[in-house]
């Protein structure tokens, strides 16, 4: 979970990093037939300017030098091909835990380990929400949340029927989260016999549609609105709809304990395949040519709907601007506890995947710190091949 965006990186390139010359471990990623066209970061694949292979190239000593950002796999997808991965052996865990606070541990990563999203999870049910819309399963986002689930008839009140599924998508429902103890929330409500009620029978602690407050109760009751919708699991609905045609076929989706798919952090992918959701919003929806999401609803849904002092979210899904040698970038970020990162960079025709195993359990350490370091050195990368203006 990303509490603050990025005002500024505050990663600075080490010069003996930024000028050193690529390694052999640069060569082209491995062609896995997984639908990713492989390239070096030298290599133009669309006849537009190409990535700094001495940056990018670096990208792994970097993280490998610095203190406390156990990062577990870096992906960079330029152009629409695949240029860089990276993996390493880093603590890793899996949510939810038998026993909370349970000893890390160490684990190799290669292309083919899949990672814990973790909230990433709700960006991509985002997508999903999308979908259903376009097939006219879900009828609108203005639609009363309460008003489909006749069987929480109890819980309606004049207020809390004016929660809408808009308001689940920008977390703007109104209804009580405290964030501390940090995740208490989430492990009840991913505890209870029914998480749903749990989070609908919360009290409103500001109007509907108000204030902003980042939580993983929303995402769940979006879940269930779109099981409702589909008449189908939320997991299968993704396999049948977004995971297939994105011809990602490695994947798994934690339950919490109803059995039901955590949709705030229960999906586990390969970053490789991460990549392929960064390379569909970058697409407006299309992979390979197919559409899959609507354009529009790619719009809708990075359209920013929160503004904060530290940034924008729009629909799960978080809006920032970098400052890269004087050039203001837009990225759009799907984040996730324990630092996973989905970074979309459109201006620069970039996607760039990191996860990572800085899992503090107050919500504070240098969870960024490996998704920060890349994102710069990519960027970088990048913007220095472009031509001055």
């Amino acid at each position: 979970m990303r509490w603050v965006w990025m005002l500024a990186l505050g990663v600075v390139l080490d010069p003996a990093i930024a000028g050193a010359e690529p390694s052999a471990s640069c060569d082209a990623p491995p062609n896995l037939d997984d639908g990713w066209n492989v390239a070096t970061p030298a290599q133009d694949t669309r006849l537009v300017q190409a990535l700094d292979p001495s940056l990018i190239c670096a990208i792994a000593p970097r993280l490998e030098a610095l203190k406390d950002a156990d990062p577990h796999g870096v992906v960079v997808i330029g152009h629409g091909a695949l240029v860089y991965e990276a993996y390493f052996t880093g603590e890793d865990r899996r949510w939810p835990e038998q026993h909370w606070g349970e000893p890390l541990t160490p684990t190799p990563h290669d292309a083919r380990t899949k990672h814990d999203l973790q909230s990433i999870t709700k960006s991509v049910v985002a997508l999903l929400a999308g979908i259903a819309l376009d097939r006219g399963s879900l009828k609108s986002v203005d639609t009363p949340v309460l008003s489909l689930f006749p069987e929480y008839a109890d819980l309606r009140t004049p207020d809390k029927d004016r929660i809408t599924v808009r308001d689940l998508l920008t977390m703007t429902t109104g209804l009580r989260w405290p964030w501390k103890p940090y995740l208490s929330m989430a492990r009840q409500m991913d505890a209870a016999p029914d998480p749903y009620r749990f989070v609908l029978e919360q009290p409103l602690v500001s109007a509907p549609g108000k204030d902003w407050r980042y939580n993983n109760g929303s995402v769940e009751v979006l879940s269930a609105v779109l099981q409702k919708a589909t008449a189908r699991p939320l997991d299968q609905f993704a396999k049948e709809t977004l995971l297939d045609p994105l011809g990602i076929e490695d994947w798994e989706w934690g339950k919490m304990a109803n059995g039901d798919p955590g949709a705030s952090w229960g999906l586990r992918l390969r970053p490789r395949d991460l990549a392929k959701i960064g390379q569909l919003v970058l697409n407006k929806g299309t992979w390979q040519g197919q559409r899959i999401v609507p354009s529009a609803w790619i719009d809708e849904m990075i359209a920013p709907r929160i503004v904060r002092q530290a940034g924008a979210y729009g629909y799960l899904w978080w809006l920032g601007k970098q400052t890269i040698d004087d050039r203001e970038v837009e990225v759009i970020d799907g984040s996730g506890w324990g630092g996973q990162n989905l970074y979309v960079v459109p201006s620069l025709d970039l996607v760039v995947v990191v996860t990572a195993g800085v899992y503090r359990f107050d919500g504070q350490g240098p969870q960024e710190l490996a998704s920060d370091t890349a994102l710069d050195m990519v960027l970088h990368a990048a913007i220095d091949h472009l031509p001055h203006e």
